[in-house]
């Protein structure tokens, strides 16, 4: 049997690292061997239901390299793949009316305050919570035409066997077992004729052909009633592999709190799609060996469910930023170039970072370098390449390109106070200073080696044995900061025009 796999969210929100990590391992899966991964709606909720979020929800796969071969916007032979278009089709009729027959599942009219009062009294006495028969699990059939010639409202629900055990397997945590008794009748049909996931989906994943369902570990105490669902319509159950929670590294489930959760807040935060399928992908699963940063084939062809742990993972900010400066540092820097222009184009970035700016005041300065940046890369390409290429080693996301080039654009009208205390009103520093301006003068370009022979030069003329003397006030000078690039191939790239210019303001600033 030839694997087939879906992704089938809910058009309710933006997709967090959760609900992208089920699509990573339905992509990686169907990859791995040759099947075939599908993308369905589950828009069933028409209460939550945000059109909008669909195109989120799309956005969100292809930024991370989801691909899929049959679904929403590639059509397919189960067409359509939204559930409110397929109940308007007809499609789940025929099961209700199996269902129906067989005595699988029967019609309950309970009134809310009925339900409510079960509840209640569930509650008080300290019983199982939900719906285990009422008056209508052996309602007669007389009672039941009675209700509906009433024009009572009714739902659908599911008669789950009681004195017997629901056994299942699950492909991380192996044999399952839950008592029936304490499983309750779930609604498959709602009073308003919409069906619910426990239908739907079901009936969804039977009719096409799904071999393998990845779903959060929440979902396995309704496992039991999806097994029951699928014996009772004579269905061979696919084989389910519910994955551990994220967690944050305080121990408590992933959410906002701890930072951007939603993966299109990754793209507008300058992260690389690639980068963090791979971060978000390790959540939990194990390639082997000691493989960490990993291209989507490579991870396609090491992923196997063995690998994937039943314990929670655990969402480390530092390891993705870890990853994100590797990929970033393995791409030709023409590449990186075109990345940061594109990124820096987008009107969600602007958004991003003006949004942040009521929170933190340096977000607003952010996104001026980032546009800064931006101008001069497309201004002239080559200068900008030279610039990003330096700080290449130094960043962990296209967004700090812009403050970390910055002062390769604007001449530094500030110097970190610490290090402009040390240097300040000596005069052999400012001897230095004017005798490297006077070296640049006539010269329209240097390279590294020429930089690096006028700073050894001076170090021997004014008799230092080491460069640290002439090197760390240069660089102050020359940036307004201690630390940065390598000074002779920041001084290439800043040309002796700029170098000039900024050794006269220094020798003020310095005096």
């Amino acid at each position: 049997m030839s694997v087939r796999v879906r992704y089938a969210p809910s058009p309710t929100g933006s997709p967090h690292v959760g609900n992208i990590r089920t699509a990573l391992y339905n992509h990686l899966f169907a990859k791995r061997f040759g099947g075939v991964n599908i993308l369905r709606f589950e828009d069933t909720d028409r209460s939550r239901h945000r059109p909008e979020t669909e195109v989120d929800l799309i956005e969100s796969l292809r930024f991370v390299g989801v691909e899929w071969q049959e679904g929403m916007e590639v059509g397919g032979p189960h067409a359509p793949y939204r559930q409110s278009e397929r109940k308007e089709a007809g499609i789940y009729q025929t099961f209700i009316d199996r269902l129906v027959e067989s005595g699988a599942a029967y019609w309950a009219f309970d009134t809310p305050d009925e339900l409510d009062e079960m509840r209640l009294f569930q509650q008080v006495n300290k019983l199982p919570t939900g719906y285990f028969g009422g008056d209508w699990r052996e309602a007669s059939a007389a009672k039941v035409e009675e209700a509906r010639a009433a024009g009572r409202p009714g739902v659908l629900r599911l008669r789950i066997p009681r004195g017997e055990k629901i056994v299942f397997e699950d492909a991380i945590r192996g044999r399952l077992e839950f008592e029936g008794d304490t499983v309750d009748d779930p609604v498959l049909i709602k009073a308003d004729g919409m069906p619910t996931y426990h239908f739907a989906a079901m009936v969804d994943d039977h009719l096409m052909g799904i071999t393998n369902i990845f779903r959060g570990e929440e979902w396995i105490s309704s496992a039991p009633k999806h097994v029951v669902l699928w014996r009772a319509l004579g269905v061979e159950p696919p084989v389910l592999v519910h994955l551990p929670v994220i967690k944050g590294r305080d121990g408590s489930k992933l959410s906002k709190r701890h930072g951007d959760t939603s993966c299109l807040d990754f793209r507008k935060a300058g992260y690389l799609g690639d980068a963090l399928a791979n971060f978000i992908a390790l959540i939990g699963w194990a390639p082997g060996g000691d493989r960490e940063v990993m291209s989507m084939e490579e991870m396609a062809e090491a992923f196997d469910l063995k690998g994937i742990q039943p314990s929670s993972g655990i969402f480390d900010l530092d390891k993705l930023n870890w990853m994100q400066g590797a990929r970033l540092r393995a791409l030709p820097v023409a590449e990186v170039r075109e990345r940061f222009v594109e990124y820096a184009g987008r009107e969600e970035t602007a958004s991003y970072w003006q949004a942040k700016s009521e929170e933190d005041p340096t977000a607003a300065g952010r996104l001026a370098d980032i546009l800064l940046l931006r101008e001069a890369a497309q201004s002239d390409p080559d200068h900008a390449e030279a610039m990003i290429a330096l700080e290449q080693e130094r960043v962990g996301s296209l967004a700090d390109f812009g403050p970390a080039c910055r002062f390769f654009l604007e001449d530094p009208t500030e110097y970190e106070e610490k290090a402009l205390k040390k240097w300040q009103g000596r005069p052999e520093v400012l001897d230095l200073l004017v005798r490297l301006a006077a070296a640049l003068e006539g010269r329209e370009s240097a390279t590294d080696a020429d930089c690096e022979a006028l700073i050894r030069g001076l170090a021997s003329d004014l008799g230092h044995e080491k460069l640290g003397p002439v090197v760390h006030p240069v660089r102050l000078a020359l940036t307004g900061k201690s630390v940065g690039p390598g000074l002779w191939e920041l001084m290439a790239v800043l040309g002796p025009a700029a170098m000039r210019r900024r050794l006269a303001a220094a020798v003020e600033a310095f005096a």
